[in-house]
């Protein structure tokens, strides 16, 4: 008898409740812990460029000139100042980034101006902005499963999902691309099943936040019209009808930028997708990119060794994903199981045929986040329904709860890891990896100067981040030698070139004393 009232108390609706409470609170704190810590990386650098409203095309002629110039000199080009205004902004993404839509950029703008100029600032609009993923989930839940207890699984899933903090906590749209994404899903099917213009109005205005959010969300409204047009079984209903005229004003809104990214393409900007693999590594990054909703220690695919340490949990975690979307498909009917087959798909089946078909390396972490959404969506309904469920014996039950305090504690323990790192995959440590130890050697100089011919955008702006005003820098042209003054306690070569490292030797007569791949000391020769 008591172990039965065990049983009945631990799989409670009130205790998961209260259980999914504690997870709030923990993944809430988990994204404002340590926000300026980890180095700011290059995508996060190309986003303050464009709120500030400088091109880096003036950044490369102001800074060129190898004069003398400070760390305030760089951060003027990264925050907002009077000399550039919305317009400015605008005409920035426009010229340089058409691909990347302008909603974050200039609500991040206003934020920055409104708190003030650093990195925990204007990451902390993106964690802000993460906290709506919470309220959107539960109303998606409510909306597609009628259960508010699945809901509460759900945002407890979410909020301790390593995943969700690595984006929560980046300068990004990410976040508020993953809240557009269940609003509009959640006001498609309230749309749906209360037929009103108002509703259909909420979803039109969802459409084109999602619009302005991230371009890939064109995926999502192309998965929800599939919906739409399965769920009516292809007839011209009077639900279809204020689908396609919600949608069409939605995208009628969205059609000036269209035409903008359609004439200017920024082809470069996606360089990086050309790198081939091979199918097993393919998949292997897929599976990794998927389990980082649930476990992620930091650790790179590239890092063989290392990987063996969470291929087990790892595998488990694929198994249970793959059974959930098999209960789901079995046991919900048609319009639950069918959306969340959509928004898993809308994004990776493209993806997919780019990665598998066109050996294209679209399939990132960061563009997957929808489908890692409906896999959460999966989890929730799979465990909940488990751990309540009236028909399963006791240790069924039992096992099923040990399966989520694994998962659970997983992911506490990922978010735990990532809060203290100072670099983390999505940083690509692979290239930046050595900056922090770079910007320590540096500052344990008196009076440094730093002299480079590399990129001010990405290169020397990360390593700017990192340091203060006593660090001197000269930026050169190609080809161009630097006028070395005295009064600098230790010279340094950062990220140059081999035509550069010649030059000083031999016009300066010194020698190059090689402290890291990409910092040289100067020395003057005996």
């Amino acid at each position: 008898m008591d172990n039965k009232l065990s049983i009945k108390w631990l799989t409670s609706p009130s205790l998961l409740r209260l259980l999914a409470i504690v997870l709030l609170v923990i993944g809430v704190i988990f994204r404002f812990v340590n926000l300026d810590k980890k180095i700011y990386s290059s995508d996060e650098v190309y986003s303050s460029l464009r709120i500030s409203g400088y091109m880096q095309s003036e950044i490369e002629q102001d800074l060129r000139s190898g004069n003398l110039i400070g760390v305030k000199d760089f951060l003027q080009y990264q925050y907002p100042n009077s000399e550039k205004n919305i317009t400015d902004v605008i005409k920035g993404i426009v010229i340089e980034d058409s691909q990347i839509l302008p909603l974050h950029v200039l609500i991040t703008r206003f934020w920055v101006q409104l708190f003030g100029n650093s990195i925990a600032v204007t990451r902390s609009f993106s964690a802000v902005v993460s906290l709506l993923t919470f309220p959107c989930i539960y109303w998606l839940c409510k909306e597609l499963f009628e259960s508010s207890l699945i809901g509460w699984i759900a945002m407890a899933f979410v909020a301790i999902s390593p995943v969700h903090l690595v984006y929560a906590q980046e300068a990004r749209a990410y976040g508020l691309w993953i809240v557009a994404t269940l609003m509009s899903s959640a006001a498609l099917l309230g749309a749906i099943r209360v037929k009103t213009k108002v509703s259909w109005c909420i979803y039109a205005a969802t459409l084109l936040l999602g619009f302005y959010s991230h371009i890939f969300f064109c995926f999502i409204a192309v998965g929800q019209g599939i919906y739409a047009l399965a769920i009516e079984r292809f007839r011209l209903s009077k639900t279809l009808i204020s689908y396609f005229i919600s949608s069409l004003a939605a995208f009628l809104a969205f059609l000036p930028w269209l035409w903008i990214i359609i004439t200017n393409p920024h082809p470069e900007a996606v360089t990086w997708a050309n790198n081939k693999q091979t199918l097993f590594a393919s998949v292997s990054r897929w599976a990794g990119i998927i389990g980082r909703g649930f476990i992620d220690l930091g650790i790179s695919p590239t890092e063989s060794s290392k990987v063996q340490i969470i291929l087990i949990p790892l595998f488990l975690i694929s198994v249970i994903i793959i059974y959930s979307i098999y209960i789901l498909c079995r046991k919900t009917p048609k319009r639950v199981w069918l959306f969340v087959l959509t928004l898993i798909g809308s994004v990776s089946v493209p993806l997919a045929i780019a990665d598998f078909v066109f050996q294209k390396r679209y399939g990132t972490t960061r563009y997957l986040l929808p489908s890692i959404l409906g896999v959460e969506l999966a989890f929730a309904y799979l465990f909940t329904t488990k751990i309540t469920s009236i028909y399963l014996q006791a240790w069924q039950k039992k096992l099923w709860s040990l399966l989520a305090l694994m998962i659970v504690s997983i992911g506490i323990v990922s978010c735990s890891v990532n809060s203290q790192a100072n670099i983390w995959w999505s940083k690509v440590p692979e290239r930046f990896g050595s900056y922090p130890k770079i910007a320590n050697i540096v500052l344990q100089a008196e009076k440094p100067l730093l002299i480079t011919d590399a990129s001010v955008i990405p290169t020397i702006q990360i390593l700017v981040h990192l340091l203060d005003e006593k660090v001197k820098f000269q930026v050169l042209s190609p080809n161009q030698l630097p006028q070395i003054t005295s009064g600098f306690s230790d010279i340094f070569l950062f990220h140059s070139s081999d035509e550069l490292k010649a030059g000083i030797e031999k016009i300066y007569n010194s020698k190059l004393v090689k402290i890291d791949d990409s910092l040289w000391k100067i020395e003057k020769s005996s």
